[in-house]
């Protein structure tokens, strides 16, 4: 079962519609945010040094993110460097990338290493389509998740008569505007990664 990005109910009272609006738009600005940090992690035919952003190193005990604890670079396409900033950490950085389902194989020369980025298999391009469109479901819940909240919040204040139903009317349509136009941003970024991944050089 896949972990789903919830966006927690909040607990806010709103006093009106725009305090709703601005909070709603919060929280899916940062819904989107949070996908295109997950997506950059889905590698593509070249290499990047975002696919190893999910990396986390034992470093003494604490699982710490690769990028605090060396130095990455991409010299060409096919290749990506790391150089650990302690070379004692050379082997559990290499174990970190290897145990990972990123399908890397990587090398040292006991102070650099290594890691051919092969090209993709076809099989391969359409498994990280997949998992790309899987992700983006995820984000897209959390986006209606936002609308709901949004909505139920709207919902109270025409129970405690802050409102009136036409204003009602208009922030349910608002609200509605406001989550197709991100669930389209999101959507618009999905296919560019798509169209990354399945793009051969």
């Amino acid at each position: 079962m896949r972990n789903e990005p919830q966006a927690a109910a909040p607990a806010h009272t709103f006093q009106s519609v725009k305090e709703i609006d601005a909070h709603a738009r919060d929280r899916m600005d940062k819904a989107i945010v949070a996908f295109q940090h997950d997506m950059s992690s889905i590698r593509t035919g070249r290499a990047s040094i975002s696919v190893l952003d999910n990396i986390r190193v034992d470093y003494y005990g604490t699982p710490t993110p690769l990028n605090q604890v060396a130095t990455l670079h991409v010299p060409e396409p096919g290749l990506i460097t790391i150089q650990p900033w302690d070379t004692s950490q050379i082997a559990p950085i290499e174990k970190s990338i290897r145990t990972s389902d990123l399908g890397l194989n990587p090398g040292n020369d006991g102070k650099v290493i290594r890691v051919p980025i092969p090209p993709l298999t076809t099989e391969r391009r359409k498994d990280l389509v997949k998992k790309l469109n899987h992700v983006a479901e995820d984000h897209r819940v959390a986006l209606r998740n936002v609308r709901r909240d949004a909505n139920e919040h709207v919902k109270k204040l025409i129970k405690d008569k802050l409102i009136s139903e036409d204003d009602d009317r208009r922030a349910h349509e608002e609200i509605q505007k406001l989550t197709d136009g991100y669930i389209q941003k999101l959507d618009q970024a999905a296919k560019i990664k798509e169209k990354e991944i399945l793009d051969i050089k």
